[in-house]
């Protein structure tokens, strides 16, 4: 009984062999795998018809080469504007190239307003308290933006180009979004959090005066 035992299994390699083919031999015809491992795929080739996709409808360009973007990232630029430094040291106050005036600045205000809600507010609140989405989820070290002091975001130990540098580079927990939201878009950013800023101060002075 052993023998035949023995001449099974050498009838079943014999098989498989001639089924598989032996590992390194070479054969015109397609291999039988019982596991493709996803070898063979359904795609398009690059650098042929219909290969490369459009970009999705309403995307800019952040980089270029010839400087001139529909929207300002300002990736690589320098001043003011672009960086939130004046001579090496954090400025205060919007940069001129905003070109604000009493006509435009509820406006640029506004449009503040509404970015902050798309990008700050899931963290940082929709006043500022630090109380957003984010932190009621249990997520600790959430800046309360009105705090005062050495690690707050009073005017004087945070000038608004540190509050614009931070939303470009981001700080500690929080990430960057200077690839995310335009130059122009982050300093109405800083804008309306001063306005929130002062209408919490402006809201505990009354209350001390009652």
């Amino acid at each position: 009984m052993l023998k035949y035992f023995f001449l099974v299994w050498i009838l079943v390699g014999l098989m498989i062999a001639g089924i598989y083919g032996i590992p390194g031999a070479k054969d015109s015809r397609p291999p039988l795998r019982l596991f493709p491992d996803m070898d063979d795929q359904d795609k398009v080739s690059a650098q042929t018809p219909g290969g490369s996709r459009l970009p999705v409808a309403g995307t800019v360009p952040n980089t270029g080469d010839d400087g001139v973007f529909s929207v300002e990232f300002g990736a690589g630029r320098t001043g003011y504007y672009y960086t939130g430094l004046t001579d090496g040291y954090f400025g205060t106050g919007m940069p001129e190239e905003l070109e604000l005036t009493e006509e435009n600045v509820a406006q640029f205000l506004a449009r503040g307003e509404e970015r902050y809600g798309i990008y700050c507010a899931i963290c940082h609140g929709e006043s500022g308290d630090g109380q957003g989405t984010v932190a009621m989820l249990g997520v600790n070290g959430v800046r309360n933006l009105h705090e005062t002091g050495e690690a707050g975001f009073d005017a004087e130990n945070y000038p608004d180009g540190r509050l614009f540098e931070v939303i470009t580079n981001g700080k500690g927990q929080m990430g960057a979004y200077g690839m995310n939201i335009p130059v122009n878009d982050r300093w109405a950013i800083v804008a309306y959090v001063r306005a929130l800023q002062e209408a919490r101060e402006i809201s505990n002075n009354e209350e001390e005066t009652n």
